[in-house]
């Protein structure tokens, strides 16, 4: 049984069963409060003599008569320099030293001996680990302590600390790595002055990040602390709210209401607190990333817009003049670059407006005095259908594009990665500069001054190649990896249409099987809640099968089982509970999820490797959520319903699948075929027969008739004038953009009517004017359109004479 540790909160530290929950808990770095009592390993020494100090050195770190001489001379030296300063105790003279400051190294004192000289560092240590000195952060990483971690832990006699050092002892890593977690926890302690009982999360993430600012990590900066804090973590020394890993505390975490609105620095108390109370209430449905943009829409796109047009704006009530001059900054971004997604924008704001007047009928005390006329109509917003329209055309054209490479594409992944994977294996067992031929390729192995050093630390080192064919030298054991994750995600991605987010949060425990009354053992793949908030099964084809077990091979080929790893939910800014996640790798001492930014980056960077030897996939490149939409578009196509094709795809509407369908040219031809013949077929012969000569000169006189003075009437057939010939009020006028003259001069004639009117005030009059004048403002706006869009080629077949 693991006994307790000295800790208020009485954590046990032995591995702790639970898993952890998402949390939006904040860590926020902060040293850790001086104790009451000071660790004392060895009593006070706070005003030790010399005499005492040399005794327990040489009873502590036995050494050869020769040796101990010149440690107790340097002990005796740094003493007398110290005594030199003012203080009580030692402490207090090695702040007033100076050295304390971390700007000068203490090799740099000269005692007029070269041996006695080098000397001083190692009897600064011995002084640190008998707690006689507590050195700053900055003054313990400016000097350069040899095994640190291997002195101080002989010294200390904190059963709290044996037990954390057996639990890092027993971790699977390489061994350099664990004397990094060693000599973090001690440089922590050191530094603090504190047992390793009160080394708190947040005590450990000041170290961690004070170091990195510093600078004083040798290179590894990035890593410092990691290993130490998922030890501390798993054991259970850290409260449960504490995230899992060191990089899961430093994240920036989710912003409050509040904290999105002062971004962008709103002075006007009202204004804010009514953004503050919209984004509170809005942030109970949706998710942090959404949230933050509309926090930026309606901060800082459309208030901070208001306030250029109009500095004295104090509520929601918009003038046309403002609205109209905001719209013109909205249309422009910071750059100087037109805004792609100003109609984005209108209708975040639209829909601001719209949810306070329906808000304000339930509470009328909190929303009513911000009840305004919302000054974007609908007619504004209608035209993100157009848009959505225009991106659904440009999609359906780039799945046509992929669709007939995709064989092609995946071939070359799956031969990359079998020939990355025997490059490895030929090359591990090849002496360094010797050649080796892989498939039809050439390599020579290297092995560099780096690796040497790499394999000293780790037990191992990385395999690199020179690739004789381009002279470009290759890390293989990185690239070979990419390439087998690369792989597992083209070939998941495809035989299950998953969304990215989705296919990242497959783990271990989404296999699952089941028994069929006649016996058959069907293997499943459980998704986890996405978009839908709805979990769904996918039945495992035997590729399908493969591709998992692969990965699951693959992550416990050096493990009992595939290792627990935390994934950082980007949307919500937290990161999730440790799980067997099967998209996850190992870098350093840190084992987390590909992030899907992550996975987008290396899709690319594989169709550029490819293009390179396939000359018929250059200029694609495929995107994780391309795979689903050429998932979607071979199972309908091949006959399956649509509904259970939206069911795969875990879409509740089935419109949503229409829209994730490409459908290709062959198939419009043979769809609009089959349509037409049953509808011949289901109609009276007679309809069918061939129009008689008066019926198709009548037939051609209606598109005379449908010549007026400004362009051409488009009523459909056999139909009269339903306006009585007032062509500019006329929806069906298409005005030729040669007549955009005329156009002008009806407006003058307009104008002017519309004086003698208003002059003699015929108010009925005035109305019909104004009427026609905004009419033939719409008019003259699409004719100039037309003239600027030009011709357009509708694709019908020239009749070959």
């Amino acid at each position: 049984m693991v006994r307790a540790l000295r800790h208020p909160q009485q954590r046990l530290l032995e591995p702790a069963s639970s898993g952890r929950k998402l949390t939006r808990s904040v860590i926020t770095p902060a040293p850790a409060t001086a104790p009451a009592v000071p660790p004392r390993p060895h009593g006070d020494l706070n005003k030790g003599t010399l005499e005492t100090i040399n005794g327990l050195v040489d009873l502590i770190w036995p050494r050869t008569q020769p040796r101990r001489s010149l440690r107790r001379a340097g002990l005796r030296w740094l003493l007398g320099y110290l005594e030199g300063h003012p203080g009580k105790t030692w402490q207090q003279r090695w702040i007033a030293s100076g050295l304390n400051d971390g700007k000068r190294r203490i090799r740099e004192l000269t005692t007029g001996n070269l041996r006695l000289d080098r000397e001083l560092g190692h009897s600064l240590l011995l002084l640190c680990c008998l707690r006689v000195i507590r050195p700053s952060l900055a003054a313990f990483r400016v000097n350069s302590f040899v095994r640190y971690h291997e002195h101080f832990e002989a010294a200390q006699n904190d059963p709290d600390l044996e037990r954390f050092l057996t639990l890092v002892d027993k971790h699977e890593t390489s061994g350099h790595f664990k004397r990094c977690a060693r000599f973090d926890v001690a440089a922590a302690l050191t530094t603090q002055g504190i047992a390793f009982a009160d080394l708190s999360a947040e005590a450990l993430l000041h170290y961690a990040v004070a170091t990195r600012e510093g600078g004083w990590g040798a290179g590894y900066e990035s890593y410092v602390g990691h290993l130490a804090w998922r030890v501390m973590a798993e054991s259970g020394h850290f409260p449960a709210h504490v995230p899992a890993t060191l990089r899961g505390a430093m994240r920036a975490p989710a912003m409050t209401p509040a904290e999105l609105v002062d971004r962008h620095n709103i002075t006007d108390p009202d204004i804010h607190a009514l953004f503050v109370a919209y984004l509170t209430r809005r942030s109970h449905d949706i998710d942090y990333t959404t949230l933050r943009d509309i926090a930026a829409d309606l901060c800082g796109k459309f208030w901070t817009g208001i306030l250029r047009v109009n500095p004295a704006q104090a509520d929601l009530a918009l003038t046309p003049e403002n609205y109209e001059s905001w719209r013109t900054v909205l249309e422009i971004r910071v750059d100087g670059l037109p805004r792609l997604s100003a109609d984005a924008v209108l209708t975040t704001i639209r829909a601001f407006y719209l949810d306070i007047q329906g808000w304000a009928a339930q509470e009328p005390e909190m929303w009513a005095r911000w009840v305004a006329a919302c000054p974007i109509g609908s007619r504004e917003t209608r035209s993100q259908a157009k848009t959505k329209r225009r991106a659904k055309e440009r999609m359906d054209g780039r799945i046509r594009l992929l669709q007939p490479l995709l064989p092609a594409f995946v071939a070359a992944v799956t031969a990359r990665r079998d020939h990355l994977r025997d490059l490895l294996t030929a090359a591990t067992d090849t002496e360094p500069d010797q050649e080796l031929t892989v498939g039809t390729k050439r390599y020579r192995r290297l092995f560099t001054v780096g690796d040497a050093r790499h394999a000293e630390r780790h037990g191992h080192a990385n395999i690199r190649v020179l690739d004789e064919s381009t002279g470009r030298k290759l890390n293989v054991t990185f690239t070979e990896d990419a390439a087998f994750w690369q792989w597992a995600a083209v070939e998941t991605l495809r035989h299950t249409g998953l969304r990215c987010e989705e296919l990242l949060e497959l783990s271990q425990l989404s296999i699952r099987q089941y028994a069929r009354p006649n016996g058959e053992v069907v293997a499943l793949l459980v998704v986890a809640p996405s978009k839908t908030d709805r979990e769904r099964v996918i039945p495992m084809t035997a590729d399908l099968f493969h591709v998992i077990a692969t990965i699951i091979r693959r992550l416990t080929r050096d493990r009992k089982g595939v290792p627990l790893a935390t994934r950082f939910v980007k949307q919500e800014r937290i990161t999730s509970e440790p799980q067997p996640f099967l998209f996850q790798r190992t870098i350093g001492q840190r084992t987390e999820v590909i992030t899907p930014e992550t996975l987008r980056a290396e899709l690319a960077k594989l169709s550029d490797a490819l293009a390179v030897e396939h000359p018929e996939l250059a200029g694609c490149r495929f995107t994780p959520h391309d795979f689903r939409r050429l998932f979607a578009t071979d199972l309908v196509n091949h006959g399956l319903p649509i509904h259970i094709g939206a069911a795969l795809l875990g879409h509740l509407d089935v419109q949503t699948t229409h829209g994730y369908v490409t459908v290709f040219q062959e198939d419009v031809i043979r769809h609009y075929q089959a349509h037409l013949a049953g509808r011949r077929a289901a109609r009276p012969g007679r309809e069918y027969r061939s129009p008689t000569s008066t019926e198709w000169a009548e037939f051609e006189e209606h598109f005379d008739k449908r010549k007026v003075e400004l362009g051409n009437c488009g009523r459909p057939y056999a139909t009269p004038c339903e306006h009585e010939h007032a062509c500019i009020r006329c929806p069906m006028l298409q005005i030729d953009p040669g007549m955009i003259d005329r156009l002008d001069e009806i407006n003058t004639d307009l104008i002017a009517r519309r004086e003698l009117a208003q002059t003699k005030g015929w108010l009925g009059e005035l109305e019909g004017i104004d009427l026609t004048l905004r009419f033939l403002k719409d008019k003259r706006a699409d004719a100039q359109k037309s003239a600027r869009r030009g011709p357009t080629s509708l694709g019908i077949p020239a009749i070959r004479i």
